[in-house]
């Protein structure tokens, strides 16, 4: 007879049925492929994960996954689990963001997502204002190029450089950004601390550049570098706009970057007029069912005010 651990419908007893918990840390594994994925998705540790689905094949009396070198793969129950997990995901998140919609109180946390180069040169001094304003509020604000999805609770709110944002999310619209191409003030092609802006194809076939992670397409500044600049003219990829000026401050290169995060920075020097192609809305934004939480609503005035000034 067959081992109960490879029982693919297990009948656990009453004492043993999953609950929520159980069915998140194996959608997360099968997701990610591994453990260590998974756990930083869910913002637990290593060991934490293991421990959870050791526990839950313990409860089924059935392997859940099987355990290759490239990483985790969803045996047959697994996938069983998976597909019910699917299902649970988005009910569970919709009661949860009904409950924290209908909170009043000015206390409890927030999760902000946005991108690396607004959390270090643009939200810091809103935010300050804000913490100042409520304490007791505790915010979390994660940098990140991947987009935390707000329907599945992942974030509150999210401050969004982008053209379009998605429908089912509701907020404002603060203002635009603009992008230029810069360079270090001392770097061997720049003749001028005021130089004239030249032409984007003249700065492209003349100059090397920092550009972004080969694959990268999904964001418009992406998109046009990766149609404007050749790869003869690369001089190093980075991931991320903080990553560029630093590297544009040794002088190898020039970049595009957002106008907000060259204000403070002297040294820099612009080599172009805006790119018209470039500008980017910038929103603040949560879920309908989150609009009414006092904390949501409080940090998308106090927050938004203060970041439509700046720009």
């Amino acid at each position: 007879m067959p081992s109960p651990r490879n029982a693919v419908n297990p009948q656990p007893a009453a004492a043993s049925r999953l609950d929520w918990d159980d069915l998140r840390y194996v959608l997360a594994v099968a997701r990610a492929g591994s453990l260590s994925g998974a756990a930083r998705a869910l913002s637990v540790m290593h060991s934490t994960m293991l421990r959870r689905i050791d526990a839950v094949e313990e409860k089924l009396q059935v392997r859940v996954f099987e355990r290759l070198r490239s990483g985790y793969v969803a045996t047959e129950a697994g996938e069983a689990l998976c597909r019910v997990a699917e299902q649970c995901e988005p009910l569970v998140a919709e009661a949860e963001r009904r409950i924290v919609g209908g909170d009043t109180r000015l206390t409890g946390n927030l999760h902000v997502t946005t991108g690396f180069v607004v959390a270090q040169y643009l939200l810091p001094r809103p935010l300050v204002a804000f913490c100042t304003a409520h304490p007791d509020i505790d915010v979390e604000v994660q940098g990140a190029r991947e987009r935390l999805d707000l329907s599945r609770r992942e974030a509150d709110v999210a401050i969004r450089m982008s053209v379009e944002v998605p429908d089912y999310l509701v907020g404002r619209r603060l203002g635009d950004v603009d992008f230029r191409v810069y360079a270090w003030h001392n770097a061997p092609f720049v003749q001028s601390s005021k130089p004239k802006p030249r032409p984007v194809d003249k700065l492209v076939r003349d100059l090397p550049w920092i550009c972004f992670q080969r694959g990268a397409q999904d964001r418009v500044y992406d998109r046009w570098l990766h149609a404007n600049v050749p790869a003869s003219s690369v001089a190093v990829r980075v991931d991320h706009f903080p990553t560029a000026l630093s590297m544009v401050r040794t002088g190898i290169g020039v970049a595009l970057l957002p106008e907000f995060m060259t204000r403070e920075v002297d040294g820099l020097v612009p080599l172009s007029s805006p790119i018209e192609a470039l500008r980017s809305p910038l929103w603040i934004l949560t879920h309908p069912d989150l609009r009414h939480t006092a904390r949501v609503r409080a940090f998308m005035q106090v927050v938004g005010d203060a970041m439509q000034q700046l720009l």
